[in-house]
């Protein structure tokens, strides 16, 4: 995978540096050896950050020629409209099937380019409504932290593009590669507000409620077993009522919520490590048939389950 990450004088190190970092980490796992970042600008030379440091060896727009995903990783705060030189490079890149990605404030860098065509788009809050009024009838959702639409991709501000560029990981290599990144980062795999295909186990701070900590795990050690509310209640010697409410004061779901989706993330990691036929994952994320895992799935993630396990297994690492 060759990326190529565009830098511009008064870019923050931060958002150059995300990109950087977590692609870097696939390199310095061993994860994949034909990941390759670049950094480029309008010309070869040096750009001198915001914070005042001059950074040399930085090639020119013709390294965008040579990537497979071309990545924005933010913009002027003056939201500048897209140079020439940026444009040609972009539109190049994207119209031979190169992925473009607007991180953060880079979201505008998409939009003038005229990628969006319509589509939803996100970046940094406080400038949504500037994003919807430069994107000509795109929509703009601040309720998630990236849309990936494949060919372009957009992220909320600043930390967001971490997550971002994890989604690309657990894209191209699989969940369990961008779970190993993100620990070695020691960031979340998945923040809530992203997209429902690529949430990973949430639980309870332990710290501050041991209680309802202690029920996740012993739930996600039975999720082959029925789980009603009733047996998981009396399990955390709660009336059901107590318990209902105790949970959703912690997690912001109910309990019945969250146990459907931790089925639904172990029938992700079973189908993309092992070759267990669908109605055999259903009985072991206690879904009782294929049919209802088929259907839960499909109302969760846009897909079904063999359509996830042929995108997914071949690159998920062993």
């Amino acid at each position: 995978m060759r990326i190529a990450i565009y830098a511009f004088d008064d870019i923050t190190m931060f958002h150059l540096a995300a990109p950087l970092m977590v692609f870097g980490e696939v390199q310095r796992l061993g994860l994949a050896t034909d990941w390759e970042t670049r950094v480029w600008s309008d010309a070869e030379g040096s750009i001198r950050t915001s914070e005042g440091y001059s950074l040399g060896d930085i090639a020119g727009p013709e390294t965008a020629e040579w990537a497979d995903i071309v990545i924005v990783p933010s913009w002027h705060v003056s939201l500048d409209p897209l140079g020439c030189v940026v444009r040609t490079a972009v539109l190049k890149a994207h119209s031979r099937g190169a992925a473009i990605v607007g991180l953060c404030l880079g979201a505008f860098a998409v939009a003038d380019a005229n990628l969006l065509g319509g589509r939803s788009a996100v970046t940094h809050w406080a400038v949504l409504p500037e994003l919807a009024e430069r994107s000509g009838g795109s929509s703009v959702d601040a309720s998630v932290l990236y849309i990936d639409h494949d060919d372009v991709m957009t992220s909320a501000g600043t930390v967001s593009s971490i997550d971002a560029c994890l989604h690309i990981v657990r894209k191209h290599l699989g969940t369990s590669a961008a779970t190993r990144v993100a620990r070695q980062l020691v960031v979340a795999p998945h923040r809530e507000g992203g997209q429902a295909q690529y949430i990973e186990r949430p639980l309870a701070d332990r710290a501050t409620d041991t209680t309802i900590a202690d029920i996740q795990e012993w739930i996600l050690a039975h999720l082959d077993q029925d789980l009603s509310l009733d047996d998981v209640a009396r399990h955390a010697r709660m009336s059901r009522r107590s318990f209902v409410r105790h949970f959703k004061l912690s997690t912001g779901t109910t309990p019945a919520r969250w146990v459907l989706e931790r089925r639904l993330d172990e029938a992700r990691r079973l189908l993309e490590t092992t070759d267990w036929p669908i109605d055999a994952v259903a009985t072991a994320c206690g879904f009782g048939s294929d049919v209802t895992l088929r259907q839960r799935f499909a109302a969760m993630f846009s897909t079904t389950p063999s359509e996830y396990r042929r995108h997914f297994a071949a690159r998920a690492p062993a």
